[in-house]
């Protein structure tokens, strides 16, 4: 088989995806509730093997391929090393996923993008955690000529301060260590066994806790 020149190549993926996640969608895209789990296990665990040799990083992530899934499969991906996966539809809202393994995006690009994140852009509740999280693929703006859509939207949510541009694993470990803060039963200090720091809310004032950091708050 013939490389296809205009596919992004191996050799190509560690530079030019620098600062941001490579997550699998299995090594041949099938419709995978259709298959043995078995070869579910094998088309995983292979595509994993040749980002992480293209990437130089554990792929810890993936995509539901053609949005094909079943109870069993989502049982198994912990087994494959898979933390997180994307299932395709859009929320229309910006709540935190239940379940990061049935995880479903706001919007794909094409739908209501502008309108999310106008109104993601004017939320103020601070106890509540908000998230846009947006879904699509990279030909779509040459097949559907819609670059200027999706430049539009970075250009109008970009660049705020309020506002954590964050990948898909980097919101899956912060949340898992938020998770694991060690609290004292008076409720008056806090442990981060994590190795990262994270933010709290204690009395309206914002205390970071730093990795491996006790602090009374």
């Amino acid at each position: 088989m013939g490389v296809d020149e205009d596919r992004i190549q191996p050799d190509e993926i560690e530079e030019l995806y620098k600062g941001h996640e490579v997550s699998c969608h299995t090594s041949t895209h099938p419709t995978i509730e259709r298959c043995p789990l078995s070869q579910v296990v094998q088309q995983i665990i292979e595509d994993r093997k040749a980002l992480e040799a293209a990437t130089g990083y554990p792929v810890r992530g993936m995509s539901y391929p053609n949005g094909s899934y079943s109870d069993d499969i989502v049982k198994l991906l912990p087994s494959c090393g898979i933390e997180y996966c994307r299932v395709v539809g859009n929320t229309d809202n910006f709540a935190m996923p239940e379940n990061y393994l049935l995880w479903k995006s706001t919007c794909h690009h094409g739908h209501n993008l502008m309108e999310n994140a106008e109104k993601f852009a004017d939320l103020h509740k601070t106890q509540y955690l908000y998230m846009m999280y947006v879904w699509g693929h990279s030909y779509e703006f040459d097949r559907d000529n819609s670059w200027d859509l999706i430049e539009g939207f970075c250009e109008f949510i970009g660049n705020r301060d309020d506002i954590w541009y964050a990948t898909n694993i980097e919101i899956v470990d912060y949340m898992n260590a938020a998770q694991n803060l060690k609290y004292t039963a008076n409720g008056d200090m806090v442990l981060n066994p994590n190795a990262i720091p994270v933010w709290i809310s204690c009395d309206g004032t914002i205390h970071k806790i730093g990795a491996g950091e006790l602090k009374r708050i």
